[in-house]
């Protein structure tokens, strides 16, 4: 303890000299800090309350309490952060008062243009259809940049704050959807980031893939496996077998353990993960600088982290964070994301190619030129199918078949109205022939560059029209629909 206030020390001295803050603003940021210490103080005893509960309540009772008093073994470490959070707050705000003083004139000049990003998109039939596809897709990069930093962020304080447990190892997060491929339909944006996991050590994963589904939409669950870590603990004494050692002495020692807390019959739960992965945020989130400016609220899930976040601006966003287990070295991971109607296991996770899609979107942007318009393309489409039968994800299927057939070259922006047409051209030819190959599945033409299982490269090609082929009355009002998507984009012209 004497250490920590040997550092925190040390960092006042180092922090608070050069800052040369007015008194006004000086009185406000210890207002600040005073408070912020006072709810340290507070959270700390709600933990002591906890911890004193837990050593009253019977074994069967444990698993929400055990979850926060993982983190009270790192003493020193919150003992440390406790005073250096505040002072890098206070190094932060008095950063971006300077920041705002500087740059106020710039925001008051770009405020009719910000006004302009956040108006709902509309579209004016009789303007010219390039000038109309200046879409914030520049805006939304920028944003999905900002998104997954602060998250990779967070996810190193939930490290943090699970040092000495042996529970999951967060792995760093991956955008996936249509938000990080680079487009969205919506503008309430759902920005969704898959996190891998790893087990601790002393256990392993095998994936057990169910014999329900097809490829690429398989389910199955994730088996916990424990691992001899004798000889390890004998050389390095860094872990501890939990294969060999008894229970009681492994509690004693390294505190909850995978199998007991967040698994099921040997198999890891999705509820239990992502009820832990709830519980541990709001605690490492105290931990970065943003939490001073930014109020984050985890909302209700069963099988994924959702927070929402608001700044001092009036803004808001959603994240949602989604678990996944890898298979092998592909991109395809088992997810958490929300199971099918009649697969209701907690146990179950699904089968997901959010990452393969996103990776050959990069790749795409890659070797495209630099103002592509495919983004473009799917951005506007979304746009004008509101309203009719056809999936975007239909849509961005068709797409991604014409990237790979059309050279990259001609997808410049002066292409775009090209490009239209051979998409509806394609999608057009595929309804008539009822005929829609899934572009992830015995795909020759899939880039190497985007990990793929061998099942999937040597599978049969998966009609994503097939209910067409079998339902006469539905392939008739796709007609219909595809008809109407023409006339809109004639509209446009």
């Amino acid at each position: 303890m004497a250490v920590a206030v040997v550092l925190v020390l040390a960092m006042l001295g180092i922090v608070l000299h050069p800052l040369k803050v007015s008194d006004q603003i000086d009185l406000a940021t210890q207002q600040q800090m005073q408070q912020r210490e006072e709810q340290l103080r507070q959270e700390m005893t709600r933990l002591q309350q906890e911890v004193e509960e837990l050593t009253q309540e019977p074994q069967s009772g444990l698993f929400l309490k055990d979850m926060l008093f993982a983190t009270w073994d790192l003493g020193l470490f919150w003992a440390f952060t406790g005073g250096l959070v505040p002072l890098l707050g206070l190094c932060w705000m008095a950063t971006e008062q300077d920041l705002d003083k500087s740059g106020s004139s710039r925001e008051e000049s770009s405020s009719s243009s910000d006004e302009e990003e956040e108006a709902p998109l509309k579209w004016d039939p009789g303007s010219n259809l390039l000038q109309q596809m200046q879409l914030p897709v520049l805006r939304l990069a920028n944003t999905c940049k900002v998104v997954e930093e602060l998250v990779a962020d967070l996810l190193h304080a939930c490290s943090l704050v699970t040092l000495k447990t042996a529970l999951l190892r967060l792995e760093p997060c991956l955008g996936v959807g249509s938000t990080f491929e680079g487009w969205s339909p919506r503008r309430d944006t759902v920005y969704s980031l898959l996190v891998p996991l790893k087990p601790p050590a002393g256990h392993c994963f095998h994936l057990e893939l169910g014999a329900g589904g097809e490829l690429p939409e398989r389910h199955g669950c994730v088996r916990v496996e424990l691992q001899c870590l004798c000889r390890r603990q004998q050389l390095l004494r860094d872990a501890r077998c939990f294969l060999h050692q008894p229970e009681a002495e492994l509690r004693s020692n390294e505190g909850p353990c995978l199998l007991q807390y967040l698994c099921t019959d040997s198999c890891l739960d999705v509820e239990k993960s992502a009820r832990w992965l709830q519980l541990v945020v709001p605690d490492a989130w105290q931990l970065l600088p943003a939490s001073y400016h930014c109020q984050l609220t985890v909302l209700p899930s069963s099988r994924s982290c959702k927070l929402w976040l608001d700044n001092a601006n009036g803004r808001s966003l959603c994240i949602e964070i989604l678990l996944g287990v890898q298979q092998g070295d592909s991109g395809v991971f088992l997810t958490s994301q929300e199971a099918r109607a009649g697969l209701t296991s907690s146990t179950t996770w699904l089968e997901s190619c959010t990452v393969p899609e996103m990776l050959f979107f990069r790749f795409v942007a890659t070797q495209a030129p630099r103002h592509s318009c495919h983004l473009a393309c799917l951005q506007l489409f979304a746009h004008l199918l509101e309203g009719t039968g056809f999936s975007t994800y239909c849509l961005k299927t068709a797409l991604m078949h014409l990237l790979t057939v059309t050279p990259l070259t001609a997808w410049h922006r002066a292409d775009l109205r090209e490009r239209l047409d051979d998409t509806l051209q394609f999608l057009h030819r595929c309804l008539e022939e009822k005929q829609l190959p899934h572009f992830l599945l015995g795909n020759e033409r899939v880039p190497r560059e985007v990990p793929l299982p061998p099942a999937f490269r040597a599978a049969r090609p998966l009609n994503l029209f097939q209910r067409l082929a079998h339902e006469p009355a539905a392939h008739a009002q796709a007609l219909r629909e595809f008809s109407q998507l023409q006339d809109r984009l004639r509209s446009l012209s």
